[in-house]
């Protein structure tokens, strides 16, 4: 497996030298952390942050005119280790000035064959409504709660008991329990154009936002967007994520102020995606999971 690895990373950088984008390395200790609702960071003891990714510092680099990047990293999210979860984790991330999230996909499906990934059918794209049309049998974007109750009476795993009138409560329960399992057994599949609720950084085009998963023998491999730009629009995210948190007991690290002033002085249109590298190891090894992966998992750390 070391051997594997060691394979896995010379294939990425072999990669991105050839199309000549640059390998970058950003701080993996901030003042700042994200404001996701559904991430929580490490906080350390003189309060600063471990980063989840190296989105925002990438981003402050493509503000600066650095051109297309890339790079693999330590980062660290605060959850329970799990088959699919290690609190520290290698990632690979890169951004392409230029493209939007159809052309990423194109990317990511050629970065993944040229690092050996074998299977018998060219990667499947379907969007959003369309996976939950298929394998939920209702419209994820017209759908209420009240049907989305009814749809999951029944299924297994039976939804938590916490999920209330929240459209994108239910919709995680079915994207994550219901849908995400049955794709992507004969070869990847990008699943895009999520709601428009659901953007995170994403731009957002009428009732979607233009970001995609990559799901192979469902488990997610890959999270990407066609970045948002608008550093007024951010704000507002980063201000409607910390008042969910706050009402939600959850922590709420400082939102990163360096990340909309970079955003103020222009980021260029532009692409990014994240891969994890332990899953993409773990699946190209068909291992059991992830701590197979690890010269030391959690556990051993």
């Amino acid at each position: 497996m070391l051997h594997a690895r060691a394979a896995l990373l010379r294939s990425i950088r072999h990669f991105f030298d050839r199309r000549e984008v640059l390998e970058v390395d950003t701080a993996v200790l901030s003042r700042h952390a994200t404001v996701d609702r559904h991430i929580e960071s490490f906080r350390t003891e003189d309060g600063s942050w471990l980063q989840t990714s190296p989105e925002f510092a990438m981003k402050r680099l493509l503000s600066a005119g650095a051109g297309s990047i890339w790079q693999i990293c330590k980062v660290f999210r605060l959850e329970e280790a799990g088959r699919h979860h290690n609190p520290e984790f290698t990632m690979l991330e890169w951004y392409r000035p230029d493209f939007d999230h159809h052309q990423l996909m194109d990317e990511v499906e050629a970065l993944l064959l040229h690092c050996g990934v074998k299977v018998p059918l060219p990667f499947e794209r379907i969007s959003y409504r369309g996976v939950f049309l298929c394998h939920a049998a209702f419209d994820p974007l017209l759908a209420s709660t009240a049907e989305m109750r009814a749809s999951a009476s029944g299924r297994s795993p039976p939804p938590p008991d916490d999920l209330g009138e929240s459209r994108d409560a239910w919709l995680d329960y079915f994207f994550g329990s219901i849908v995400s399992p049955a794709l992507g057994h004969q070869s990847p599949c990008f699943v895009y154009d999520f709601p428009a609720s659901q953007a995170a950084l994403a731009r957002v085009r009428g009732e979607v936002a233009e970001r995609f998963e990559l799901i192979w023998r469902g488990v997610e491999l890959a999270n990407g967007f066609h970045e948002l730009a608008d550093a007024d629009e951010q704000a507002l995210r980063f201000a409607a994520d910390l008042e969910w948190r706050r009402a939600n007991g959850k922590a709420t690290p400082p939102a990163d102020k360096n990340l909309i002033a970079a955003l103020h002085a222009g980021l260029p249109d532009c692409a990014g995606v994240a891969v994890g590298i332990d899953r993409l190891l773990m699946l190209m090894a068909q291992a059991p999971d992830l701590a197979a992966t690890l010269a030391f998992d959690w556990q051993r750390a």
